[in-house]
C-alpha cells in the first residue's frame, strides 16, 4: 500500500509540474547560425549588422545579428547571446527588447545574436523532425559559427555565452560540448535539469507544446542516456573553471512589471500576460536555479548567483541580468 501511495504521489507531483509548465511555454526566445557568409549588410546607423551565413550542418541560411567591437584594429573577444524559445521571432530578440546596442557600444567585444532555433534547445537532434526540420545547433554554434565570426570581426578566440529561458539550459550544454571554446557562461531564468521527471516535462513542453516538435527525434525516449548526458545539473563538475552567472526572480511582480515597463509599452493586456504567464514560468525556473546553485555549492564550484525577491519571466529583468553579469564575463574574457 505504501509503495502504491508513493507512486501515486509521484504521479501527482509530475502532473502538477506539467500543468505549471504547460502555461509557461508561449513566451520567450533564443537563436543561432553557421558557416560561410552569403551576405553581410552594414547598418549605416550605430547598431547591429545582419550577417547571413550558410550552415553546412543544417543545410540552411541563418541570419546572425552582430554588433562589432568599438575598436576592431586589434583582436577582441566575443559574447554570444541566445534568445528564448521563439528563436528571436516576432521581435523577441536581444536587440529588439533590450539596450544591448547602446550598452556595448563602447566595449571592445563583438556581440553576436543568432536568429532562429525556436523550440530547438540549440542542440544537435538525432533525426530531422517533421515540424521543426533539421536541427544541428550545437554543431553550428560550437564548430561553424565561431571561426567565421573571428575571421569576419577580428575575434581573438575567447568567448562568453549567455541565454534566457530555454537557452538558460542550452548555454550550459554548449559549454559541456565545447569546454575549450567558452570562458564564461550566464543563464538567466533557465532550468539546467533535463533528466529528472520535472526537467524532462519542461523540455517536452517547450519542444512539443510550444514548438510542435518531437523530443524523441531530439534525444530519444525519456529513458535514453542522452537525456542524462545533456543534463548540466548531473554534469556540473565539467563546468569547473568557467566564470558562471545564474539569475532568477520569484515570479512576484517587480520593478519592470508596470505599464511603463520594457516590452509592455502601456498595454494593459501585455502587462497582464507578463504578470500572469510570466509569474508561472519564473516560479518554475526559480526552483531550477536554486537547485543548480546548490549543486555548484556542493561541488565547490564558484558561481555568482542573483536570486531576486521579485520579478517575472520578462526582458526587463534579463537586461538587468546582462548588465550585472557583464563585468564578470569581461574579466574572464580578459584572461
Amino acid at each position: 500500500m505504501r509503495r502504491r501511495s508513493l507512486r501515486g504521489l509521484e504521479r501527482r507531483r509530475i502532473r502538477n509540474a506539467k500543468t505549471q509548465l504547460a502555461i509557461l511555454i508561449g513566451v520567450f526566445a533564443f537563436s543561432l547560425a553557421a558557416v560561410a557568409p552569403v551576405n553581410a549588410v552594414p547598418n549605416p546607423s550605430p547598431g547591429p549588422i545582419d550577417v547571413v551565413v550558410r550552415s553546412a550542418a543544417m543545410h540552411s541560411d541563418i541570419t546572425v545579428k552582430v554588433l562589432p567591437a568599438a575598436d576592431q584594429s586589434r583582436p577582441v573577444p566575443t559574447i554570444y547571446l541566445l534568445n528564448g524559445a521563439a528563436g528571436g521571432e516576432g521581435g523577441s530578440s536581444w536587440f529588439d527588447q533590450t539596450d544591448v546596442a547602446t550598452f556595448f557600444a563602447g566595449e571592445n567585444v563583438n556581440v553576436v545574436v543568432p536568429m532562429g532555433g525556436a523550440a530547438s534547445y540549440y542542440t544537435d537532434w538525432r533525426r530531422d523532425d517533421p515540424t521543426l526540420g533539421r536541427q544541428k545547433w550545437a554543431t553550428f554554434l560550437t564548430e561553424e559559427l565561431p571561426p567565421l565570426m573571428d575571421a569576419r570581426f577580428n575575434g581573438n578566440g575567447r568567448n562568453a555565452i549567455a541565454g534566457i529561458s530555454m537557452a538558460g539550459t542550452s548555454v550550459f550544454q554548449l559549454v559541456l560540448e565545447a569546454p575549450a571554446l567558452y570562458q564564461a557562461v550566464g543563464a538567466y531564468s533557465g532550468c539546467a535539469m533535463t533528466s529528472d521527471p520535472e526537467g524532462q516535462a519542461f523540455v517536452r513542453l517547450t519542444v512539443e507544446a510550444r514548438g510542435g516538435g518531437n523530443t524523441v527525434n531530439m534525444w530519444g525516449p525519456p529513458s535514453d542516456p542522452e537525456w542524462v548526458r545533456k543534463d548540466p545539473y548531473v554534469n556540473a563538475e565539467r563546468l569547473r573553471g568557467k566564470a558562471i552567472y545564474l539569475s532568477n526572480g520569484t515570479g512576484l511582480p517587480g520593478d519592470h512589471d508596470v505599464l511603463a515597463g520594457p516590452g509592455v509599452n502601456g498595454s494593459v493586456s501585455k502587462l497582464a500576460e507578463q504578470i500572469v504567464v510570466g509569474a508561472v514560468i519564473e516560479t518554475a525556473t526559480n526552483r531550477c536555479t536554486h537547485q543548480m546553485r546548490d549543486r555548484l555549492r556542493q561541488l565547490g564550484i564558484p558561481a555568482t548567483v542573483d536570486l531576486r525577491d521579485s520579478g517575472t519571466h520578462s526582458w526587463g529583468y534579463w537586461q538587468d541580468d546582462l548588465h550585472a553579469s557583464w563585468p564578470i564575463f569581461k574579466s574572464a574574457l580578459a584572461g
